[in-house]
């Protein structure tokens, strides 16, 4: 199957889950990177403009980051809203200053990333939509988000594609180049990349998961991110059911 055809499909699952979830629309966070950019343009095709409600979610951001996401969803004609949460963020920071309690920068943008999450879900519920997540297969694989943040959602619709594809698929859509080649950075911090953090090229986990070679340290690095992370690709454990008498 080539990619035109595998997004006609997806489009479809899109169309066809909303219907069976028996709910009205699909709230998306746009962060100006390819892959929500991708999610929009994927949804507006598979269940129109109205059934769509994207949210530009800045805290202590960086306003072009905002800024690509505007623009996003304008060339798309999407309804949105911008809902900035710096100062609620901020107040959650102080409060744990105030507790003796510093948290690392890591730490940091992973509560963010929470914060957006319980944003989305309220909007959600509000609106009796599905939240959609916008991770790929690659960071799927070495767990490149957050537990319970941006790895939270009702569906993924991009999930089996690699980082490449992403890209190819987001221009497809018309997704401007500067959008769909933007450095890929989940904005969390001033000067944050996703490859930098992960300590391999997208282009290296691409080859991976195509079978393809590639060094050998990279190799390992990737072997080591996925086994770490697998926590995170599986239901939440529990303990073994209690037998009653």
């Amino acid at each position: 199957m080539d990619l035109k055809s595998y997004l006609k499909e997806i489009e479809q699952f899109l169309k066809e889950y909303l219907e069976k979830a028996h709910c009205d629309k699909y709230i998306l966070g746009v962060s100006g990177g390819v892959d929500s950019s991708l999610c929009a343009a994927i949804l507006k095709s598979a269940v129109g403009r109205e059934k769509v409600h994207c949210l530009i979610l800045p805290i202590n951001s960086i306003p072009a980051d905002a800024e690509d996401g505007l623009t996003l969803v304008k060339d798309l004609d999407l309804p949105y809203e911008v809902i900035d949460t710096s100062e609620a963020f901020n107040a959650y920071v102080k409060e744990f200053k105030n507790k003796g309690i510093e948290l690392d920068k890591s730490t940091l943008g992973n509560l963010k990333a929470r914060m957006r999450m319980s944003i989305l879900y309220a909007v959600a519920q509000k609106e009796r939509g599905l939240v959609v997540g916008t991770d790929n297969a690659d960071e799927r694989y070495v767990g490149y988000f957050t537990k319970h943040g941006d790895g939270a959602c009702d569906i993924l619709p991009i999930a089996h594609l690699l980082k490449s594809e992403v890209v190819e698929a987001a221009k497809i859509y018309g997704v401007r180049d500067h959008l769909a080649e933007r450095v890929p950075s989940a904005g969390l911090f001033e000067g944050q990349t996703d490859e930098t953090e992960m300590g391999i090229t997208y282009q290296e986990l691409d080859a991976y998961l195509l079978g393809k070679e590639i060094p050998e340290e990279s190799k390992k690095r990737i072997e080591h991110l996925h086994k770490i992370s697998g926590h995170k690709r599986i239901v939440t454990p529990m303990a073994k059911e209690f037998k009653r008498d």
